[in-house]
């Protein structure tokens, strides 16, 4: 088993994954984007659609998870907007 890291993006990791084995790295999405606007140049649309087609999936144990790091009152906004959106409820027990 292996932990795998994101080349590159060290100053992004905010955690780490200790409920699966192998352990995975946590990483903050908006920090990778605005690593990639400042060392890449990158706009940061292109920054995004980078991490989106290259990083930012699920490739299996051991690899990255990739979140955003926000206030509680974001979670329970977007949330609700995230609800609304597919006609569901944001109720959270």
């Amino acid at each position: 088993m292996e932990t795998y890291k994101a080349d590159g993006f060290d100053d992004a990791i905010v955690g780490l994954d200790m409920t699966t084995t192998p352990y995975r790295i946590i990483y903050q999405r908006s920090k990778m984007i605005e690593i990639l606007v400042t060392q890449e140049e990158m706009t940061e649309e292109d920054a995004i659609d980078y991490l989106a087609y290259n990083t930012w999936y699920d490739h299996g144990d051991g690899y990255p998870r990739f979140v955003e790091i926000m206030d509680k009152d974001k979670v329970f906004e977007d949330l609700d907007l995230y609800y609304d959106v597919l006609g569901g409820t944001a109720e959270v027990e």
